[in-house]
């Protein structure tokens, strides 16, 4: 076993700067239940502000963001639509048909979104199958596909082709793809009736995510942020690490995207064919299919690199703020140079 280790398991890997302990320890407090915490008051304005809704929630996870999402647009028994990838559907341990009693109408988002064709069949299903759909999510930047983003001007035809059924973006990475297109967060979330995003991940907060829409939407959230145990005291703790994960954190994240592209070129040289589904990335994840995910991945820990598949036949790569360029290097060297160990057959 190698003692040098890069991780490439995730952004949420990543310890908070110097300036975010700094801000943690002096972090002005109050009883958040009240809404007497002034840390996470100026957090919520800010992220609000940014994303251009009215008002914003913090909440601990992205996990609890989503679900509180739906729990605020849906009823049970309804419907939602959604990509089969996308993380509210495969990564939130069933969250959804648990913590809101909704089913999922999938479709198909193997390249990041799905065709608003689709859609317009899940919502003409509707007649016949006996069932209301009540909320649309999509995934912004899409983490399964590689952190592929969605076009704006498809954005804008979904907005539009939703009608008055809500729309809800999950941008836990939406500054990743806002970083990459030169776009506003405000602009790519222009659309959407709610937009979550995580601190904890590319920005380098320790813990937190937010949650944004319309002054009526973020009261009735709160509540559920309630029922779901996410209910916070003194909570500008860590509040304060967020403002600084948006205030300061947002630009660098374009050294993880070119760094990505790194890892990519590596793993197109040493696996060519094998790494079926794959294209240079856009932001700052590189996935690709292998027909021996798990072998692979105990291949790389073994030459120094930590990566986790995230299904069967599916690797993932993700660069971050704690990683430099020798870091890079290492596993640039690590993956072109990988022996087979039983992977490749």
């Amino acid at each position: 076993m190698n003692d040098y280790m890069v991780d490439l398991r995730s952004d949420t890997v990543t310890k908070p700067t110097d300036a975010m302990r700094r801000a943690m320890a002096e972090a002005e407090v109050g009883d958040d239940l009240y809404g007497e915490d002034p840390t996470a008051v100026r957090l919520e304005a800010l992220y609000a502000e940014m994303v251009g809704k009215e008002a914003a929630l913090f909440l601990p996870s992205g996990v609890m963001a989503n679900q509180v999402a739906i729990r605020t647009h849906t009823k049970p028994g309804t419907w939602v639509a959604a990509g089969s990838n996308q993380h509210v559907v495969a990564f939130e341990y069933g969250g959804s048909a648990r913590n809101a009693g909704v089913q999922f109408f999938l479709l198909d988002d193997s390249d990041g979104t799905f065709g608003l064709d689709e859609l317009d069949a899940a919502k003409s299903t509707q007649r016949y199958w006996d069932f209301s759909l009540s909320l649309v999510c999509i995934e912004n930047t899409h983490m399964p596909s590689g952190g592929r983003i969605w076009d704006l001007a498809k954005l804008d035809r979904l907005a539009q082709s939703v009608g008055s059924i809500p729309l809800h973006m999950d941008g836990a990475r939406l500054f990743n793809a806002s970083v990459a297109s030169g776009v506003s967060v405000a602009r790519i979330a222009s659309g959407a009736d709610s937009v979550m995003t995580c601190v904890s991940k590319g920005l380098g907060a320790p813990v937190g995510s937010l949650l944004a829409g319309s002054a009526d939407f973020i009261a009735a959230a709160r509540y559920e942020r309630g029922v779901l145990g996410g209910q916070m005291r003194q909570v500008g703790v860590l509040a304060a690490a967020g403002i600084v994960a948006l205030s300061t954190m947002v630009d660098r994240l374009a050294e993880d995207h070119e760094r990505a592209k790194v890892l990519a070129a590596a793993v197109a040289e040493r696996f060519g064919e094998t790494a079926s589904d794959f294209e240079i990335p856009q932001t700052n994840i590189v996935a690709f299919d292998h027909p021996q995910v798990d072998a692979l991945s105990l291949a790389l820990k073994s030459a120094g690199v930590l990566a986790n598949p995230i299904g069967p036949k599916r690797m993932r790569l993700v660069t971050h703020k704690d990683l430099d360029d020798a870091d890079i290097e290492f596993a640039d060297k690590a993956i072109r140079n990988l022996a087979d160990f039983g992977v490749l057959e």
